[in-house]
């Protein structure tokens, strides 16, 4: 009469048993099932056992594993989550697995990935069995491919625990699956060997079928254990030892472990060390981790990709979280996001990245910054303008020249996020002051460049107020590369300006840097003189053209089919090619060689493609963040009115003359100095710059390695080798720069502007131009005896004749 208030106990459980795993029938007491468990929809994995149909010594094995594995805690043998037991069925859940066997059949690894890994797993399985033998006093007795396990993070566990029992205990009478039988040891049925046998012989005998198996795949029958030709060979002398006849001289596992793990061993490779390393990571201490987190890097690409997903990464993340990795971590944590969809990025790897910048020590802003565009994709915009660009605004005031330029090159990836007054108001307010008063050449000259690239996300109206007054105060910059910088700026946005401007404005401004003493600057400004003269030239011929040639001055999506931006696609490629490199006062101060290092230019690839080339050393002194507030008078960002941008605010009046402040009192960089350099406030194409400034090359979108080099002289800094393109036939050096190049190479190419004729070249062209030369003389030579000779016969002279 009570039944009808009796409940059945299943539904208490915690798990939802879904599909078989049909690759685990006849090979175990158990059945094996994919759930989830209930609330979570966490995936696990339910062993169940159908007490009805099964006899009740299969019963009691299978309730003898559950007790086992519910007391064994080790991170290779399988995880317990729950059990529970009704009449009618006996259910264990534990993490999530799939069968070795089934596993290694579906294992797309090839090459050193597949080896590495199976590397990794035998010493997983190796390591159980040395817990259980030596730790825990007890033999497995059912080692082979059908009771190992692999989850979801690669790892392999060792399960099938129905048959443990205690070292004392003899080896078990009876297997209730027949299949299993193949595994035994040849001393089951010989007393005499078994006497002989030790605590861990017949785990170390399935150890050696477990390791046939996976290269061969299941065992059919014992006599196939003498075919070992697909066991790797450092693997080989182990082997026979392990299916030897002789119990007695089957290793221990714990030897097993040692012998592999020396230099050359089985078990030593990367996969292994890094693995192990992060399961030690608690106890290591700071250059430790900081040694192990920087070699890491390179070492991924041959990891299997779950591994580095479930395994690495989350060890990662909570090293850097918890302990105290630092910014050395970052690197391969953010590698490693790649492999993380949408929805997991958002989950593990954006909250580290908004607690990151928002760290005082600048090794970690500045890690950050280089990071950055592996990043920048994944990051809602309002993340970005809420809680990341403050932190980052902070830098283009900080006293660190490295953590300052740095900071401008990352607004090239942050630009298509930053809201209005981010972009518009703060970005530019803070690149008038670095443009206007940063005492670093290369900065000042940066800045320049990357307020070419971000032109295209700017609001129209801004837009037009800022470019032409930032780019022509640029080109009245003390530095070379910052004068060129901005030639090449007005190329590029050449889009945006109205041809009223253009014949006011830019090319006066462009024909009084035609006697710029710097050649580069020099060739940079007559093609652009060109293409302006060419749009202007067209325009008046079809004055129709005016409407296309405007088209973009007031849109804020740019058209790339617009016939106004093809002419100065050259400078394009210049302007967004590369940032020119400085050298920054902390690596300075930190160079025992002092003034005589300096930097040579360094690479960009478009910011879709590539990373920001950072400046010429690892921060690795920086502890804190400091601001300048006003500290150093007129620079303090409060002196600006950023409201109204007109021409004579904060970009400078460009028109009047107006120079650049520099708190060193000169546009070159700090460390060099010679007695020609303009002072301060003198215009470039009025006075002769400081030599040593050559080419800086602007043209190639092909990202060179850098190198810094010790100079025994200033004029060494920019030396034409320096900068030279590589051609096809050439070689780098181990700097990265090319070898075999003797004369400057021109970056420009563009077939609708003329060549620039060279004074000199190679020594055929020299040989050439030589005889060319002699023969125009010649020929001038015989002209003048010609008319000599005519007038001695013509005779006298005409009134009013010019005399030669």
């Amino acid at each position: 009469m009570w039944s009808f208030f009796s409940r059945d106990p299943c539904k208490d459980f915690n798990f939802e048993i879904g599909e078989l795993v049909s690759s685990l029938e006849n090979k175990s007491v158990w059945s094996l099932h994919k759930g989830k468990k209930k609330g979570t929809n966490e995936e696990v994995s339910v062993f169940v056992f159908d007490i009805k149909n099964n006899s009740d010594a299969q019963l009691e094995i299978a309730k003898a594993a559950v007790k086992r594995l519910k007391t064994l805690r080790h991170p290779s043998v399988l995880t317990y989550l729950d059990s529970l037991e009704s009449e009618k069925v006996l259910y264990l859940a534990t993490e999530y697995v799939d069968p070795l066997g089934e596993h290694l059949e579906k294992l797309a690894l090839e090459g050193p990935q597949k080896d590495l890994y199976i590397a990794w797993g035998i010493f997983q399985i190796t390591r159980a069995l040395s817990f259980l033998n030596n730790d825990g006093n007890l033999r497995h007795n059912n080692v082979n491919i059908w009771s190992v396990f692999v989850n979801s993070s690669g790892e392999w566990k060792l399960g099938g625990v129905e048959y443990v029992s205690g070292v004392q205990e003899g080896y078990p009478s009876f297997r209730v699956i027949q299949a299993l039988e193949v595994y035994s040891p040849p001393e089951k049925n010989d007393p005499s060997k078994q006497r002989s046998a030790t605590k861990c012989s017949n785990d170390m005998w399935g150890l050696g079928c477990l390791i046939w198996e996976v290269f061969n795949g299941p065992l059919d029958q014992q006599s196939s254990l003498k075919k070992f030709s697909r066991i790797p060979k450092q693997l080989g002398p182990l082997y026979c030892e392990l299916v030897g006849s002789n119990p007695a001289s089957r290793p221990n596992p714990a030897d097993i472990i040692t012998r592999c793990r020396k230099l050359g061993g089985y078990f030593k490779n990367d996969l292994v060390d890094t693995l192990l390393f992060l399961e030690e990571i608690q106890i290591k201490d700071k250059n430790e981790k900081n040694r192990f987190f920087s070699n890491l890097t390179p070492h991924l690409d041959n990891f299997p990709d779950n591994v580095c997903k479930h395994k690495i990464l989350p060890q990662l993340i909570t090293a850097f979280e918890y302990g105290d990795a630092g910014s050395a971590v970052l690197a391969p944590m953010f590698k490693l996001g790649k492999l993380l969809d949408e929805a997991e990025y958002q989950k593990k790897i954006v909250p580290c990245v908004v607690k990151l910048f928002g760290s005082n020590d600048r090794a970690t802003r500045s890690r950050l910054l280089q990071q950055l565009e592996f990043f920048i994709g994944h990051l809602q915009a309002s993340t970005v303008n809420d809680q990341i660009f403050p932190q980052i605004a902070h830098g283009f005031m900080d006293t660190n020249p490295t953590i300052r330029e740095q900071t401008v090159k990352s607004v090239i990836h942050l630009a298509p996020k930053l809201s209005y007054n981010n972009l518009n108001v703060e970005v530019l307010r803070h690149f008038a002051r670095l443009q206007s008063k940063d005492d670093q050449g290369g900065i000042r000259t940066n800045t320049t460049v990357c307020l070419g690239k971000i032109a295209q996300h700017l609001h129209p109206q801004i837009r037009q107020k800022v470019l032409i007054s930032a780019f022509i105060r640029a080109m009245r910059d003390t530095f070379p590369p910052a004068r060129n910088a901005g030639v090449l700026a007005l190329a590029a946005t050449q889009q945006y300006y109205l041809l009223s401007e253009v014949s006011a404005r830019i090319l006066p401004a462009l024909c009084q840097l035609t006697m710029d003493p710097e050649k580069s600057v020099r060739d940079s400004v007559f093609r652009t003189i060109k293409g302006f003269l060419g749009k202007l030239e067209k325009v008046s011929e079809d004055p129709s053209l005016r409407e296309s040639m405007e088209a973009d001055v007031n849109t804020a999506t740019p058209s790339l089919g617009n016939a106004a931006a093809t002419w100065a696609g050259w400078a394009v490629t210049a302007v967004t090619a590369k940032f020119y490199r400085s050298q920054s006062d902390t690596v300075k101060s930190m160079n025992p060689v002092g003034n005589k290092m300096l930097t040579k230019p360094g690479s960009l690839e478009q910011p879709s493609s590539s990373s920001i080339s950072t400046t010429t050393s690892s921060v690795t002194s920086m502890t804190s963040l400091e601001h300048e507030e006003g500290s150093r008078g007129n620079d303090s960002v409060s002196d600006y009115d950023y409201n109204h941008w007109e021409d004579n605010e904060n970009w400078g009046d460009m028109e009047t003359g107006g120079q650049m402040a520099s708190s060193s009192g000169s546009g070159c960089a700090t460390g060099t100095s010679d007695p020609t350099s303009p002072p301060s406030g003198s215009g470039p194409a009025t006075n002769k710059v400081a030599d040593g400034w050559d080419n800086e090359e602007w043209g190639s979108l092909e990202e060179e390695p850098e190198a810094e080099g010790e100079l025994t002289s200033p004029s060494e800094a920019w030396s034409p080798s320096d900068t030279a393109p590589i051609l096809p036939n050439q070689q780098r050096n181990s700097s990265g720069f090319a070898q075999g190049s003797s004369s400057p190479q021109n970056a420009w190419e563009d077939s609708e502007f003329e060549p620039i004729e060279e004074n000199t070249g190679p020594g055929a062209k020299l040989e050439e131009a030589r005889k060319k030369r002699e023969e125009r003389k010649l020929m001038r030579q015989k002209e003048l005896e010609a008319r000599r000779a005519s007038r001695t016969v013509g005779g006298p002279m005409k009134l009013g004749a010019k005399k030669l």
